[in-house]
C-alpha cells in the first residue's frame, strides 16, 4: 500500500498539508464512463430483445439482479470519482513551528472486553511509547468485562510507567518550575514587612508641607543631615505619587502577585500528582439496563470526568500504534493563520488510517487484507469530505464527538425521557446500531464537520484466523449497517451533501446483494435441471451485449485496483459472492425487527472445522456441480438441440464453484505449524 509522504524533503512546498488526485484516475474516469455506456446499452438489449416472458418467473428475477447489479457499479463508480492521495508534514516539522506549550492533550482509548491482559498491555505499552510529550499524553484501558486480571495488569503498567525516563524528565521538569515559583513566593513575602515600614513612614511625612521647616541643628553635620533629609523626602513623595496613582497600592499589586504565583504552584502540585499516564476505567453495569456495547464503553469514558484529552485515539484491543501515529495524524486539525500568525482550529472531525495485520498468511484464506477500502475506496470517500470512521486507528476531535453527540441525545430525549438515565452512555458516540463508527461518522458529516482519510499504516493488529470469527465479524457488519439505513437513512438525512448521501447509502446498498447473488447462483441449476433458459438470445448475440460489457468491466476495476495484488481482489471477489447467506440473514433480521446484539469478535483462534456454517453454499455448489454432470449426459446422449446455452451455463457455473470454493477451504484452514 503506498504510504503517504514525507513533505520534510520538500522545502518548496508550502503549508503543512496538501493533496492531489491518486494516479491513473484519470485513465479509470475514461473507463467508467465506457462501462456505464455498455451497461446501459446491454441493459436495453436485455429488456427489449432478450426476457423470455414464457418463464418470466425465472427471467423477471434475473434481470432485476442485472439492474441492481448495474446500479451498484454506478455508485461504485461515483465513489472512486475523486480519490485523493494526501501529504503531510509531521506535527513536531510543522512549518512555521507550533509552539510546544500550544500542544494539544491527547486521550487514547483502548477499548476491551473479555481480551487476555498479555494483548491489551502490548498495545498500551506501544500507545504510552508514541513520540509525544509525555505531560500531554494519557492511556485509558477501558475494560468493559471489569476484569480483576485486566485492572491489575494496568496497574503495574502504571507503576512501570511512572519510573520510565520520559516521566521522570517530566517530573524533573515540573519541580524545577515549581520550586523556581516557591522560590519566588518566598522573596515576595519578605517584601511584604519592607514595604509596609516605607508606607508607613511616608504617610508619615505625606501630610507635612515640603516647605515645612524642620527642628534646629545643634551641629552643622546635622544641618547638612536635615537638608538632605528634606530634599529626599521630596523626592520620595514623588515616587510614591507614581506608585499608588488610581486606586492600587503598592501592597496591593504585591498581594496580586503573591495570589498569582500561589495559584500557579497549586497547578503545578495537581500535575505533578496527576503524571500518570497509564490509567484504568472500567463503568458500572447494573444488570436490566442497557450498556450499549463498545459506544456505551468510550462514551462512559468520555463523560465520566476522568478523562479531558482535547483528542482522542480509539484503539481495538490488539491493534498496536506505531511511535510517529501522533505526530503523523495532529497536523490535519490545524490550519495556520498568517494574519494572526498562529495556529487555529479547523472542522476537521476525525482523521482515519489504515487496518492492516500481521497475523495473516500470505494467501489470506478469509480475505481480511482490505487494501481495496483503505486505499482507492476510502481515498475516493476522502476526495468527496465522506471518509468512514471504523472504530479503530482512528483519532477524534473530543468537541466534534461530544457537540454531535448531545445533539442527537436532545433529539431523543424528546421522544423518550426515560434516556436520560443513559445519558454518559448515548451523548457522545453513536449508540443507535451495532456498527457505532459509521453512524457516528455520518452525523458528524451531517452536522458540517469535515473528515480526512490519511493513508499511511500507523497500527497493525490481529484479524481473525478462523471462519467462525470472520462470519461473526462480517455479520455484525452488515446488520449494523443495515440498520443505520432503517434509522437514519442518508437519502433523507439533512445536513448531508448529495456526494455524502450516495457514498453512505453505496456501503448499505451492497449488503442487499445476497438476494441477487442467489439468483445468480440459481440461474445455471434450474437450466441444466429443467432445460429453461431466462435469456432468448443465448447464442452469438448475447455473447456480443455481454462480453464487452465484462471486459471493460474489469478494465476499469483494474485501472482503480492497480498496485493491489491480484491474489487479494480475487479473494475480496470471492467472499463478497460467497457471503450472501449471511447477507440475506442480515437484511431479513434488520427488517423484521429482531434484537440484534453487539457481539465481540474473538482475538484468538477458535478451532475446529466449520462446514456446518456453510450448508447452504455447499449445498449450492454441489446442485451447480451435479447440474453441469446432468447437462453432460443429456448432451452425450443426443438429448440436448442447442448446445450454446450449455456451454454458457457450463461456464457461468464454473465462476460460480470457484467463488464459493474461498468459504469451503477457509472452513477447514489451520495456519501452518512453523509459523
Amino acid at each position: 500500500m503506498a504510504a503517504s509522504t514525507l513533505l520534510e524533503k520538500q522545502p518548496a512546498f508550502f503549508g503543512n498539508t496538501r493533496s492531489q488526485l491518486r494516479k491513473r484516475t484519470l485513465l479509470f474516469r475514461y473507463l467508467a464512463l465506457i462501462n456505464i455506456l455498455l451497461g446501459l446499452w446491454y441493459l436495453h438489449w436485455r429488456i427489449l430483445n432478450s426476457v423470455n416472458w414464457d418463464a418470466w418467473w425465472f427471467s423477471v428475477p434475473l434481470l432485476l439482479a442485472e439492474i441492481y447489479s448495474f446500479v451498484g457499479g454506478v455508485l461504485f463508480i461515483i465513489g472512486l470519482w475523486r480519490p485523493i492521495e494526501r501529504q503531510v508534514r509531521s506535527f513536531d516539522r510543522l512549518f512555521p513551528k507550533m509552539p510546544v506549550e500550544q500542544w494539544p492533550t491527547v486521550d487514547v482509548f483502548i477499548t476491551c472486553y473479555n481480551e487476555a491482559p498479555e494483548m491489551v498491555e502490548e498495545t498500551a505499552r506501544a500507545a504510552l511509547a508514541m513520540h509525544y510529550i509525555p505531560g500531554l499524553l494519557r492511556v485509558y484501558i477501558l475494560d468493559d468485562g471489569n476484569s480483576p486480571e485486566m485492572r491489575a495488569m494496568a496497574e503495574r503498567l502504571c507503576r512501570e510507567d511512572l519510573l520510565s525516563k520520559s516521566v521522570q524528565l517530566q517530573l524533573q521538569r515540573l519541580y524545577r518550575e515549581r520550586n523556581k515559583l516557591a522560590k519566588r513566593l518566598f522573596e515576595l513575602r519578605k517584601l511584604e514587612p519592607t514595604i509596609a515600614d516605607a508606607e508607613t513612614f511616608l504617610n508619615f511625612y505625606s501630610d507635612r508641607p515640603s516647605h515645612s521647616p524642620l527642628p534646629p541643628a545643634k551641629s552643622a553635620s546635622q544641618g547638612l543631615m536635615a537638608k538632605m533629609q528634606s530634599k529626599w523626602l521630596k523626592t520620595i513623595k514623588d515616587v510614591m505619587f507614581v506608585l499608588t496613582a488610581g486606586e492600587d497600592t503598592v501592597t496591593d499589586n504585591l498581594l496580586e502577585e503573591i495570589k498569582l504565583i500561589q495559584a500557579k504552584i497549586l497547578r503545578k502540585d495537581a500535575a505533578i500528582k496527576d503524571v500518570k499516564r497509564c490509567r484504568y476505567i472500567a463503568r458500572p453495569k447494573p444488570a436490566g439496563r442497557a450498556h450499549h456495547a463498545k459506544a456505551g464503553n468510550i462514551n462512559y469514558a468520555i463523560f465520566s470526568g476522568e478523562t479531558s484529552g482535547k483528542f482522542i485515539i480509539t484503539l481495538d484491543a490488539d491493534h498496536i500504534p506505531k511511535p510517529k501515529f501522533l505526530k503523523r495524524v495532529l497536523p490535519y486539525f490545524y490550519e495556520y493563520d498568517i494574519f494572526n500568525s498562529c495556529y487555529s482550529d479547523n472542522r476537521v472531525a476525525f482523521v482515519q488510517t489504515p487496518q492492516d495485520f500481521y497475523n495473516l498468511p500470505d494467501d489470506d484464506p478469509f480475505g481480511h487484507q482490505a487494501h481495496l477500502f483503505y486505499g482507492p475506496i476510502q481515498q475516493g470517500k476522502d476526495g468527496l469530505n465522506s471518509a468512514f470512521y471504523t472504530g479503530t486507528n482512528a483519532i477524534l476531535r473530543r468537541e466534534a464527538v461530544v457537540t454531535v453527540g448531545l445533539q442527537n441525545f436532545s433529539k431523543m430525549l424528546i421522544e423518550n425521557e426515560d434516556k436520560l438515565d443513559e445519558f454518559e452512555l448515548i451523548g457522545g458516540m453513536s449508540s443507535a446500531s451495532i456498527t457505532e463508527d459509521m453512524n457516528t461518522a455520518m452525523r458528524l458529516h451531517a452536522a458540517g464537520w469535515q473528515s480526512v482519510y490519511h493513508n499511511e499504516i500507523l497500527a497493525i493488529g490481529l484479524a481473525p484466523d478462523d471462519l467462525g470469527s470472520t462470519l461473526k465479524q462480517r455479520l455484525r457488519w452488515a446488520q449494523g449497517t443495515i440498520q443505520v439505513l432503517t434509522q437514519e437513512n442518508p437519502l433523507t438525512k439533512s445536513g448531508l451533501s448529495l456526494r455524502q448521501k450516495l457514498q453512505y447509502f453505496s456501503t448499505m446498498y451492497s449488503y442487499f446483494s445476497g438476494f441477487a447473488t442467489l439468483i445468480y447462483l440459481t440461474s445455471p441449476i434450474i437450466y441444466f435441471f429443467s432445460g429453461i433458459v431466462p435469456v432468448k438470445a443465448m447464442g452469438l448475440a448475447f455473447a456480443i451485449h455481454f462480453v464487452p460489457v465484462f471486459l471493460i468491466n474489469r478494465l476499469t476495476f483494474l485501472a482503480i485496483a492497480w498496485g493491489i495484488p491480484a491474489r487479494e481482489i480475487w479473494r475480496s471477489e470471492q467472499y463478497a459472492i460467497a457471503l450472501f447467506p449471511l447477507f440475506i440473514q442480515s437484511v431479513v433480521t434488520v427488517f423484521s425487527k429482531v434484537s440484534l446484539k453487539f457481539q465481540v469478535t474473538p482475538k484468538e483462534r477458535q478451532d475446529g472445522v466449520y462446514l456446518h456454517l456453510i450448508r447452504i453454499q455447499l449445498f449450492a455448489l454441489g446442485l451447480t456441480v451435479l447440474g453441469a454432470v446432468w447437462g453432460l449426459i443429456k448432451y452425450l446422449s443426443g438429448n440436448m438441440a442447442d448446445v450454446s446455452p450449455y456451454v454458457i451455463n457450463v461456464a457461468w457455473s464454473v465462476y460460480n464453484v470457484s467463488l464459493l470454493l474461498s468459504v469451503v477451504r477457509a472452513s477447514f484452514w489451520k495456519p501452518s505449524l512453523s509459523k
